[in-house]
């Protein structure tokens, strides 16, 4: 289930896109959280969808081609046609909207899509890469949580998408070996039955004894720590101090309420886990799942702590099994289209402050997002690497599984 993609931990080296989104209504930053490894069916086009009208010049090498050229997007796109197929891996359907994103490219382009894997997190996207080379089975492309994807950038291929001008400077690699490309909230999600939950020290109330979960160990996974950190800002902490956060889970944990259970919808649709910390955009996709069962799910960005935020990252194997269509795909997430679905689906895409300055931003799903105004702290990777040092001595209180 989505929500058991544990991703690897995200740090955000940049906040000019935060800043800008938030001043003019957005939101932010992804989640992680551990996952059996599925398999996801491959999405085909219809047979009857008609190939780009460019094809791309017989001279072009896409394995390392660093941008889409003279011929531009219907360039690539065309040679990825010729592909016929693209292999992604850790993108759950109602993660950030990929489900839509996948639909659409598919039936745009005529390409094949095999999803592989649709839960897993930041590392078993880095070991895929690695164990798979050379199969045709390895990923195409990567969407990574930070310190994750900055540990192996040497498994990564260069490339700037049309858009690249539109991506703030600080939320890419000069080269294009990585960019920023979506973020969003930590958020409390709840079952509106259990009465308004609006602060982080509401979940210490007693009524909610056996039934609040964190959505991932926070060694392992982004939304856990960031998690983490928003329980210690709540409680005077900081990002250079996550003691107090540490501190507020494991009373959760004493008293009973915190359960040692990663967060799934079906947990949710059971009963079991009727109080969840996570990311907004990861909340989102499912509140109305959850109302065709009878559950009205709220999400709720805390009053008492300052909000929190993080990015994800795109990146194309530098040993994709098909070049073209990696960059191709990289094309289309950082079109209007592709930006707009991330937006529709709760998160913040990179490109929002741009898009918003041209009207092209989809007014309608901005505003359903409905963001805190106050900017967002955001854990440096210096910061990350010192909770995660903290958290390996503290966090032994409870194992989440």
């Amino acid at each position: 289930m989505h929500w058991m993609r544990a991703r690897g931990l995200v740090a955000i080296a940049a906040v000019a896109v935060v800043a800008a989104a938030c001043s003019s209504s957005a939101t932010q930053a992804p989640a992680e959280s551990q996952a059996p490894a599925t398999q996801a069916p491959a999405t085909q086009a219809p047979a009857t969808q008609a190939p780009a009208e460019s094809q791309a010049p017989a001279q072009v090498d896409w394995a390392t081609a660093t941008s889409a050229g003279a011929g531009g997007v219907d360039a690539v796109c065309a040679a990825a046609q010729a592909e016929g197929q693209l292999n992604v891996i850790a993108l759950p359907p109602t993660w950030a909207n990929y489900g839509v994103l996948i639909d659409e490219f598919a039936k745009k382009y005529g390409i094949k899509v095999v999803s592989d894997n649709p839960d897993a997190n930041s590392q078993d996207e880095i070991n895929a890469v690695k164990n798979l080379a050379g199969t045709g089975r390895q990923p195409d492309v990567l969407d990574l949580g930070t310190a994750v994807m900055l540990a192996n950038t040497d498994l990564y291929a260069p490339y700037q998408p049309v858009t690249w001008g539109d991506i703030p400077d600080a939320n890419k690699d000069p080269n294009g070996t990585w960019i920023n490309n979506y973020a969003g909230f930590s958020a409390i999600a709840y079952d509106a039955k259990l009465g308004d939950i609006t602060t982080v020290a509401d979940l210490a109330k007693p009524e909610f004894k056996g039934k609040v979960a964190l959505n991932g160990d926070p060694l392992k996974a982004s939304a856990g720590l960031n998690g983490v950190l928003l329980a210690a800002l709540a409680n005077g902490g900081s990002a250079d101090n996550i003691a107090p956060g540490v501190d507020f889970f494991r009373k959760l944990a004493e008293s009973g309420n915190l359960l040692p259970v990663d967060p799934t919808p079906a947990t949710v649709a059971s009963g079991q886990t009727p109080i969840v910390i996570d990311w907004t955009y990861n909340q989102i996709g499912d509140v109305a799942n959850l109302k065709a069962k009878g559950i009205d799910w709220k999400i709720v960005i805390p009053s008492d702590a300052p909000p929190v935020a993080a990015f994800y990252n795109a990146a194309i194997n530098k040993d994709a099994a098909h070049p073209a269509a990696a960059r191709c795909w990289t094309e289309y997430l950082f079109s209007d289209a592709g930006q707009n679905e991330w937006l529709k689906g709760g998160a913040l895409p990179v490109r929002l402050a741009a898009m918003q300055a041209a009207g092209t931003a989809d007014k309608d799903a901005l505003a359903a997002i409905n963001p805190p105004t106050t900017a967002p702290v955001q854990l440096t990777l210096d910061q990350t690497d010192a909770a995660k040092a903290y958290l390996t001595d503290n966090w032994k209180f409870i194992a989440i599984q």
